[in-house]
């Protein structure tokens, strides 16, 4: 099988490409830069083939993955800075990546007639409630631009295809790029106290767990909207950013040791632009139900976790 995998620069498609050579399949990588521009680890993906493509520009898009000569699409590339989306410059081209761009590739898969998976978020609901968000569920209510953007992606996919996944992820993190984990590694090392949002629920997804169930569906007819998050429980951030800090001190980082994190609300915290979901909780029941394995427990990624990075 010969897989076509955007954003391969980011690092969900990192890993993705990797296991996708991990299993003996055929990846062909794409991002905006005329090589392959993500982390030099000397991982498969670093040297696997590699075509850089503007999702934007429909005839790329579409002479691209026609040349590619692949048999399905993982579309990982997508506008992420949920923040920086709600500025009113970048909000046309939010919808041009994540909106467009995704039409582009589904035109394209329509056209060639192979599989397409698109990766969501929780963010196209509304956030509220306890109860975790149902993979079929269609009570939309995107609360900022980003999740708009990843609603109208969604619907470019189910609207345009009959062969596509489309997994929402929540709280991700890998190898390649920023993130959570990352962040809080960082400033942990400059300051005695962190104020860390403890009424934002949901579960964290490790990229390099996240990719070998990707790499299982596109596979499979298996088709429709899944949830996939690593298992271990609904967490706050707050309770991520202590569990963070004290595996990292249980690994020898002893200068965490100092460190008192509080937990505050999102209106105690009140910095962010965009509005938050409070409820980040997804059901993956469907997953079992459809035979595919659930990933690691988010406590036992964040360990492999810390062991992969420097800091």
């Amino acid at each position: 099988m010969r897989v076509f995998v955007t954003g391969v620069a980011g690092q969900l498609g990192h890993d993705v490409m990797n296991e996708l050579a991990k299993r003996g399949y055929e990846g062909v990588g794409s991002d905006l830069a005329p090589e392959y521009s993500g982390i030099a680890d000397g991982s498969a993906v670093t040297t696997m083939p590699y075509v850089p493509m503007n999702i934007t520009d429909a005839a790329s898009v579409k002479e691209v993955i026609t040349n590619a000569k692949v048999d399905a699409v993982i579309h990982c590339a997508a506008w992420t800075a949920v923040d920086a989306a709600e500025d009113e410059e970048n909000i046309p081209k939010v919808k041009k990546i994540n909106a467009e761009g995704t039409q582009n590739i589904a035109n394209v898969c329509k056209k060639l007639d192979i599989k397409m998976l698109f990766l969501s978020t929780d963010y196209v609901f509304d956030g509220q409630g306890e109860e975790p968000w149902q993979p079929d569920c269609k009570a939309y209510k995107p609360l900022n631009v980003y999740g708009q953007s990843k609603l109208d992606g969604e619907l470019a996919v189910s609207n345009t295809l009959d062969k596509y996944f489309i997994v929402r992820i929540a709280w991700v993190f890998g190898k390649n790029g920023n993130n959570f984990i990352k962040t809080m590694l960082n400033i942990g090392k400059k300051f005695e106290t962190l104020r860390v949002v403890c009424d934002q629920i949901g579960t964290p997804t490790y990229t390099f767990d996240l990719a070998t169930l990707l790499v299982d569906m596109i596979v499979s007819n298996k088709y429709g909207y899944y949830h996939a998050t690593n298992e271990g429980g609904f967490i706050s951030w707050y309770d991520f950013a202590t569990e963070i800090f004290r595996q990292a001190i249980a690994n020898g980082h002893s200068e965490y040791e100092k460190l008192t994190v509080n937990p505050v609300t999102t209106a105690e915290y009140g910095v962010s632009k965009a509005a938050r979901p409070f409820n980040s909780r997804l059901d993956k029941s469907k997953l079992t139900e459809n035979g595919f394995t659930l990933l690691p427990t988010w406590q036992d990624a964040l360990c492999r976790y810390l062991k992969e990075i420097e800091f």
